[in-house]
This record gives structure tokens, sequence and C-alpha cells, in this order.
């Protein structure tokens, strides 16, 4: 049977608490492998094409519905789908609507490999107009986010109505999300090294990949990318460098980037580097109009 989206494996007394809405998730309870193979086949719905997920789910208060669980929010599509290739199913030429348009509210950040929902959360009051997302692999960690979110919502009405966090793979699957040009900000924060070089097509910055990330920017989008590891930090500033459609954002210029001053501190990774002494290695760039 299909992963349904919806994991009930929260024991005891936390189960309880989190059902009746008077507890925060504990993260001990949650606790998963730090990465995931990205190249294994997932038993989890994905929709065909952007226009067929259903957003309004996740962020209810923003399509004139109330706050909901986000156990109720699933894709409109049948895990089936999930095997679809991403060639296949993304439409040739479907760019978004622009931002302040009539239609529907689009999600315009997107956070990938969220972990523990750091940066989404501290994204959230910063942008409280702008759709936000966290795409996560690890099915425990997904809900742990989920809830984590469910109960600030609880906790504070009218805040964090516009961060939500689906499970998917975000290596095969953005643009079945995301609409030509959708995204404004697309972050890559303490991705997985892949130390081995039989692994570097693991990578989640690369050749092939960029090419995806740059159909679903918008013109002037940002791609953030961070990581304590100095060779993948170098790995990742020389394939984004070498890209035609993207161009370094000055140190000055990302002074007074909010979401850039973020990086270093606002994931559970990210502090762990900090308490431990650690560097960082940060490369951001701008999606640039094809010459």
């Amino acid at each position: 049977m299909p992963w349904t989206g919806k994991d009930t494996r929260v024991p005891g007394v936390q189960g309880r608490q989190l059902a009746q809405g008077k507890s925060h998730p504990r993260k001990r309870l949650y606790r998963s492998r730090a990465h995931s193979n990205p190249l294994n086949d997932s038993h989890f719905p994905v929709p065909a094409h952007p226009q067929d997920f259903d957003w309004a789910t996740y962020y209810p208060a923003f399509f004139g519905g109330a706050s909901a669980s986000h156990d109720e929010a699933a894709p409109s599509t049948s895990a089936g789908a999930a095997t679809a290739s991403t060639s296949a199913a993304a439409p040739a030429d479907a760019a978004a609507p622009p931002a302040g348009s009539a239609e529907q509210p689009l999600v315009r950040f997107a956070d990938v490999g969220c972990g523990f929902g750091g940066l989404l959360i501290r994204l959230s009051p910063l942008y409280p107009d702008t759709l936000m997302v966290g795409m996560e692999l690890r099915d425990r960690v997904t809900e742990y986010v989920k809830e984590r979110i469910a109960a600030l919502r609880r906790e504070e009405p009218g805040k964090y109505d516009n961060v939500s966090c689906i499970r998917t793979n975000a290596q095969k699957y953005l643009p079945n999300y995301f609409a030509k040009g959708q995204l404004q900000k697309l972050f890559f924060l303490f991705p997985d090294p892949h130390f081995k070089k039989a692994n570097h097509r693991r990578r989640i910055i690369n050749t092939t990949l960029l090419d995806e990330y740059a159909y679903i920017l918008a013109v002037g989008g940002i791609i953030y990318t961070i990581t304590d590891v100095q060779e993948l930090g170098d790995w990742m500033r020389d394939k984004l460098e070498s890209h035609p459609l993207f161009e370094r954002i000055s140190d000055d210029e990302l002074a007074a980037d909010p979401a850039a001053n973020l990086l270093e501190t606002a994931t559970e990774e990210g502090q762990k580097v900090a308490r431990n002494g650690g560097k960082t290695w940060r490369s951001v760039y701008r999606r640039i109009a094809s010459t």
C-alpha cells in the first residue's frame, strides 16, 4: 500500500498531546537517518504537473479557509505518478503567473532538504505574505516539521500560515511542483556531501540540476547554498560559476539580504557547526536572463 502522507507512529503521551493540540513535537521522537539516497525509488504521491497539486490544504489561510492540519494535505495524483520521469511530467512552457496577479497564491520560496524546519520558521515572520515550502525526503523528519508548524499556528493564530512542508524527492520532482519562473528564492543549506567520487552524481548541486533550478527560478531569483565541507563548498561555487544563467551576488549586497543573514544560524545543522567552532562556505547566485 502506498504511503498516504500521514505517519501515526508518534508514541505514548506525546502522541496523545499532539492529537489534543497541547504539545510541540519532541525532536527525539522523530529521529531519522542523517540522509536518504535521492536515487532510490520512493513511494509517495507526486503531481504530474504543478497545477495538479492542491496547495490550499497546506496554506488554508491564504486560500480563504481556516488553518488546518497538515495531515489533510495531499497531492491530487496517485502514488504511481512518483515513478514518472521529471522531464516527461514538466510542462514545456508553463510560466507562473506574476506576483500579485488575481490568480491563486503561489509558493515563492523553497527550502530543499529543509531538515527540522529551522529556516522556514525564521523566514516566516520576515516575509509574512510570501508562501514558502520545505521539501524533505525523510518521512519522520517531514512529520516533525508539519507538527511543529501546526503547534506554532495554534499558539499564535495568524502567524506561520505562510509556511508548510511536503515529503518529496526534490532531486527528481521539482518541476512537478513549480512552474517556469515561479520561485524567487531556492535554498540548499548543509546538503549531503556525498564524499565518494562515485556518489558525486547524487549531489544536489550539479550541472544538470542547475538547469532545472534555472527553469523554476524567476529572472532575478536567488539560489542560496552553504556547507561546512570545504570541498563541497568549492564544488557548488564552481558549478554555479560556470552556469550561464547564474551570476554571483557580492558579499556587500548580501549584507542587506535578510535571508542570506540566516544561512549560518537558522538551521539546526548550522547551529551545531557554530557550537563546534566550525567554518562554513557560502555561495549565493542570482538567476539572470539568457542572452
